[in-house]
């Protein structure tokens, strides 16, 4: 059942294959509104946000719902995008990223989606958002070093013709806030 769309395996919960890329939604058009969460849902995402390779039978034992409910809620919440997709955190540092940090960028008015897709591409690129304020985007790199950041700054995001200006901030520590496994 893992090559099929929105389904999760019997006793894994963790998979990537067949989940629609970020941003997908945007290409697709809109989609319906998601159906209202009760509490067991709550739970469901809160447990796996914490361990997202956890079993059905433990997501279900945990909850205190059937595994075929829990299996049918998981599904549910993929199919409608509540949950997009399981991931591992990553200690950058130990990964080789030895340097990280936040660039501010002001963009031509209008050239977001543009802008969104040419950020996408670059290598250590692990976050971005369109904000408000006194910059447009906020994005989050990781690099092996200083020498690599500078080379991504200066000559791949300043270099885009919809890029005005960047500011960048190192980051000195990171603290993740997701709960523990």
């Amino acid at each position: 059942m893992q090559g099929r769309r929105g389904t999760v395996p019997d006793e894994q919960i963790a998979s990537g294959p067949g989940r629609a890329p970020e941003g997908a939604e945007d290409r697709a058009g809109p989609r319906p509104p998601a159906r209202p969460l009760d509490p067991i849902d709550r739970d469901i995402l809160r447990l796996l946000r914490a361990d997202g390779r956890a079993s059905i039978r433990s997501v279900a034992e945990r909850v205190h719902v059937s595994r075929a409910n829990a299996y049918a809620r998981i599904n549910r919440l993929l199919d409608d995008g509540v949950i997009r997709g399981f991931s591992a955190r990553i200690d950058q540092e130990r990964a080789g990223h030895g340097a990280s940090a936040y660039i501010t960028l002001k963009i031509v008015q209008n050239s977001w989606r543009d802008v969104r897709e040419k950020l996408r591409e670059l290598p250590g690129a692990a976050h971005m958002a369109l904000v408000s304020g006194d910059f447009d985007v906020l994005l989050l790199v990781h690099t092996p070093d200083n020498r690599a950041l500078r080379d991504l700054v200066l000559t791949r995001i300043q270099s885009m013709p919809e890029v005005l200006s960047t500011r960048t901030l190192l980051v000195f520590e990171e603290t993740d806030l997701e709960p523990d496994p």
